[in-house]
């Protein structure tokens, strides 16, 4: 069956051929090629084989190619012919515990799979009406996430963090202990050493079992490292039109923006904010809108957003928080303290916790960011001793509570916890946190921990 596809594939819809007049930078212009935007080509080089690309514009009389390799060899008057006009994908169950690239093809020297459904590479996300509402919470196994800032099955949040932060390791920890069915996890613009780091390291043997990881490298043209994201989701769509529910971790979106950044200059988009063209800020939704519940199953997103200079309110950054439905945020300073994962609550938010977890959570979680705030209000007066105990009872049970807090929001890498375990430790943390407001502020005193 894969021959017989492989040979469907390789037949020519139409005898469309052209010539290179011009390269400009990674970019080639073609003439006599009138192939539509989309379509896949294969420059014909006489040395080192063809090389294949994307139509990605027009100019004049000429076709704009972006090649999916490097250049060399290609010359003025090299044939250029048409491949095929929609681009697609080869899925299926054998995927799991298997390492891709943008193409869809295996890179683990593993066997070739059995792939028998085909999925276009770019579809249209479901209908705003026949979105089912998200009421189911997914449980992530980290409990700062699952605690403070709980997100449902079919919800989309954005990671921003800078660079050494954590994120990886915080997405390695979410792939292994979620309780999704499957786990798509995409790698754009990685250095090459760290993709089997994370493999190994961070998401593991359990983890891959029921994993799908597509990676483009930080070294592949930037075409390959816009079409590994959607590749990701189309494979994302795959197991959730099979009725089931898909965790999809990205990282990141912002070197998706980056390659689409790439793209657009080279076909003569004219530089917007800090020069990214208009096409980015339109694709972007057009990529997390297809992500999301359906009626058959899910796809819970997380992307990570590379913040520029720690800047949260850089383009990229500011256009994808008003796309998504949530976001949290991984805070240099804390991880300079040794507290991992480095969430920033205070600083973040999920849209939808407030319809999706009980009553008693949301107010253990909001007692606890209560006393989170006031410690860091009061923060400097209490490092250099300059507050005085007793005179606000809020602050004193901020005190008392602090360290309890921070080692509830602490995890090693190694401890997974279950979403009720994590609840149930947040409702008596958060009891706590009352108990020790309300006393303080019934009696005006020193709050001490047997009062608690």
């Amino acid at each position: 069956m894969n021959n017989l596809v492989d040979q469907l594939e390789s037949i020519q819809p139409a005898a469309l051929r052209g010539s290179v007049v011009r390269t400009e930078g990674m970019m080639t212009a073609v003439a006599g090629l009138p192939a539509p935007v989309g379509a896949i080509v294969e420059i014909q080089r006489q040395a080192g084989g063809a090389i294949e690309g994307e139509v990605i514009g027009f100019r004049d009389d000429l076709t704009l190619v972006y090649p999916f390799s490097a250049l060399s060899g290609v010359r003025r008057g090299t044939p250029v012919r048409l491949k095929r006009t929609s681009k697609y994908l080869r899925v299926g169950d054998e995927l799991l515990g298997r390492v891709i690239d943008a193409h869809g093809r295996t890179t683990d020297r593993l066997p070739k799979p059995a792939l028998p459904f085909r999925v276009a590479l770019e579809q249209r996300p479901p209908a705003a009406t026949e979105r089912p509402t998200i009421d189911t919470p997914i449980s992530t196994g980290i409990r700062a996430i699952d605690g403070m800032l709980t997100c449902g099955c079919g919800q989309r949040v954005g990671i921003f963090s800078g660079s050494g932060v954590g994120k990886s390791v915080t997405l390695g920890m979410m792939a292994r202990y979620t309780s999704a069915d499957v786990n798509v996890i995409a790698l754009i613009g990685e250095r090459g050493r760290e993709v089997n780091e994370f493999i190994e390291r961070d998401l593991g043997p359990a983890g891959l079992a029921r994993s799908v990881v597509v990676v483009a490298t930080s070294d592949e043209p930037a075409l390959l490292r816009l079409q590994a994201a959607m590749t990701a989701t189309a494979v994302a769509e795959h197991f959730r039109d099979q009725g089931k529910d898909v965790l999809l971790l990205m990282d990141s979106l912002t070197r998706f923006a980056m390659a689409q950044r790439e793209i657009g200059l080279a076909a003569g988009e004219p530089p917007a904010t800090r020069g990214y063209p208009p096409s980015m800020f339109s694709l972007l939704p057009k990529l997390v809108e297809r992500a999301g519940r359906s009626e058959l199953g899910s796809i819970t997103a997380f992307y990570s957003v590379l913040v520029e200079g720690d800047d949260t309110n850089e383009p990229v950054s500011d256009t994808v928080r008003g796309l998504l439905d949530g976001h949290i945020i991984l805070s240099r300073d804390i991880a300079s303290r040794g507290q991992y994962p480095a969430i920033d609550i205070l600083q973040s938010l999920s849209r939808l916790m407030p319809s999706i977890t009980s009553q008693q959570q949301r107010d253990a979680a909001q007692a606890i960011r209560e006393l989170m705030a006031v410690y860091r209000d009061h923060e400097d007066l209490i490092s250099i001793g300059a507050y005085r105990q007793g005179s606000n009872p809020t602050v004193d049970a901020a005190i008392l509570l602090h360290h309890e807090i921070k080692a509830f929001l602490m995890q090693r890498v190694a401890e997974p916890c279950s979403f009720g375990q994590t609840v149930a430790e947040l409702v008596q943390l958060g009891a706590r946190c009352a108990a020790a407001k309300a006393v303080g502020n019934g009696h005006g005193k020193q709050v001490s921990a047997a009062t608690v």
